[in-house]
Order: structure tokens, then C-alpha cells, then sequence
């Protein structure tokens, strides 16, 4: 039986972080939902009006960047899930093998997810500067009238991201694929030895399959990165000229100069959308089967 400081103290650490979810995410989501269809500058209450859905309509006919941050966060999650996602992988089944030192290869590989955005946005500046940076010094690119404006040229700033992002992302897949491998059974691997499959066909015909529940982890995962993307865009160069994201937009206008709290707002809703588009069936079937077990 709980004494009633037993039940004081675990109302207490239950109750806290349940106030603090509740309030911090579930209302400020309700609200920015409901100030999707109105209009606000953020100065009094007062002056919040009602529009209906007249800010979806110029955010989907009128608005000159929002098409792009779309596409880009589209090419965000293309990238994301076909250089970094199979180069995790890879590092994972080479790691899996039991080699060498694989304790100070994991470290280094996962030693980005560790650092947050904004520090390894920083790093990344460095490394594209035009006039001192590592990639214009080793192409010879650092010289007046040749110089390579990774950052600043439209044509190049996306990519130049999403190589920053990549390396990043690859050490986070390394490490859920690593624990897909650590629960794969040994005696598959046994049972096709014996069969006389060489490694490829081992890994093709029986681990790959079994990493089924991890692929769709590692899919949501990506989803969800590349649509929450805006630490590292937002260091170098805040969204503009040429790395528009849908987050940049939100931030634009709900804190930018404008303070169009409702128009922001409504980017935000369209956001949270597509984001429910891929998490409402994982949660379906992720409950489907636990009822199921």
C-alpha cells in the first residue's frame, strides 16, 4: 500500500511533466491551429479577426516561396534516404562484423547526431568559406576571381546543405540499422552458410528481410528529418536565396518583421499535415501490432 507521501510524491512527477507536455505542445498546437484561420499581429488580443480560409489560399495562389520550400523539403528527404540511409547501413554491417577498434568507428561516425544543428551548421561554414575554407583550398577555388560560393550561390547553397546534413544523418542510421543487426537471429546466419550462400547473398536473402521493422522505422525517422530541417538551413544563410524549407517559412513570418502570426500559422497547420499523413499509419500499424502480440 502507497502511503500518502507515496502518492504526493508520484502526483508529483507524474503531474509535472504531463502539465508541461500538455501546455507546451498540445495547447500551443490547438491554438496555432485556430490562428490558422485568422488574422494577427501578435499586439493584443483584441486585434485577432477572423478570416476562414483566405490565408491557405494566398499561402497556395499568392506566395512566391512557398512551392520552393516544398520542393526542397521533398529533395530534403530524396537525399536523406539515398546517400546517408545506405551509407548507414553499410557502416552498420561492417560494424556488425565484430572487427577491430568497431567501439572507436561507432563513436566517430555517431559523434554528429551528438552535436546539435546549429554548432555542426557552424563547422560546415567553415569548411565552405569561400576565401579560407577546406574545399576551396584543396580544388584551388580560394584565389580573387575564382572563388566557389558554396553558401551564397542559389545553384549550389541546397546541395551544399544537405552534404552537412548527410554526414550528420549517416551516423544516426548507422546506429538504428546496428540495432536491427544486434537482433537478428544467429542461427539464420548459420543456416546459410550451410546452404553455401556467399556474404552478399546472405545479407540480400535472409538479414535484409528481417530488417523490415527497422527499414520503417528508419523511414518515418527520415520523413520527419527531412520536414523538422531547419537549424542547420537557418545558420547558414536563414532560408534565403535558394534553401527555402517550410519551417524557414513559419519562423519568417510569426517572428520575422512582418509578425503575421496567422498567415505563419496556416504554413505551420500545412506542416503539421503532411507530417500526420506519414505518422498517423505508423502509429496504426505499430498499434496493430502490439495488439496482435
Amino acid at each position: 500500500m502507497l502511503t500518502r507521501r507515496d502518492r504526493l510524491t508520484l502526483g508529483f512527477m507524474a503531474g509535472v511533466p504531463t502539465i508541461l507536455h500538455v501546455a507546451l505542445v498540445w495547447v500551443t498546437a490547438l491554438a496555432s491551429i485556430a490562428l490558422a484561420f485568422t488574422t494577427w499581429d501578435g499586439i493584443g488580443f483584441d486585434s485577432i479577426k477572423w478570416v476562414g480560409l483566405d490565408n491557405f489560399t494566398q499561402l497556395l495562389t499568392d506566395n512566391p516561396q512557398f512551392w520552393p520550400a516544398v520542393e526542397h523539403n521533398a529533395i530534403w528527404f530524396v537525399v536523406l534516404i539515398l546517400i546517408p540511409t545506405p551509407l548507414g547501413l553499410f557502416l552498420a554491417v561492417q560494424l556488425d562484423k565484430k572487427i577491430r577498434f568497431s567501439r572507436v568507428y561507432q563513436t566517430a561516425f555517431f559523434l554528429p547526431v551528438v552535436l546539435s544543428m546549429a554548432v555542426i551548421g557552424f563547422v560546415w561554414q567553415l569548411v565552405y568559406n569561400p576565401d579560407t575554407g577546406l574545399i576551396n583550398s584543396l580544388i584551388g577555388a580560394n584565389e580573387p576571381g575564382h572563388y566557389i560560393d558554396w553558401i551564397g550561390d542559389p545553384d549550389l547553397n541546397l546541395w551544399a546543405v544537405l552534404v552537412a546534413a548527410s554526414w550528420r544523418h549517416t551516423g544516426y542510421m548507422m546506429i538504428l540499422y546496428l540495432a536491427g543487426l544486434k537482433g537478428v537471429d544467429p542461427s539464420l546466419r548459420e543456416a546459410s552458410s550451410l546452404d553455401g550462400a556467399n556474404e552478399w547473398q546472405t545479407f540480400k536473402n535472409v538479414i535484409f528481410p528481417t530488417l523490415r521493422p527497422t527499414n520503417t522505422i528508419v523511414l518515418v525517422v527520415t520523413i520527419i528529418e527531412a520536414l523538422r530541417a531547419f537549424d542547420l538551413v537557418f545558420v547558414f544563410n536563414k532560408g534565403a536565396q535558394g534553401t527555402e524549407l517550410l519551417s524557414i517559412l513559419v519562423t519568417n513570418n510569426i517572428i520575422g518583421e512582418s509578425s503575421r502570426i496567422g498567415y505563419g500559422s496556416a504554413i505551420a497547420v500545412v506542416l503539421l499535415a503532411i507530417s500526420l499523413i506519414v505518422i498517423i499509419p505508423y502509429l496504426i500499424a505499430t498499434f496493430r501490432k502490439e495488439r496482435q502480440a
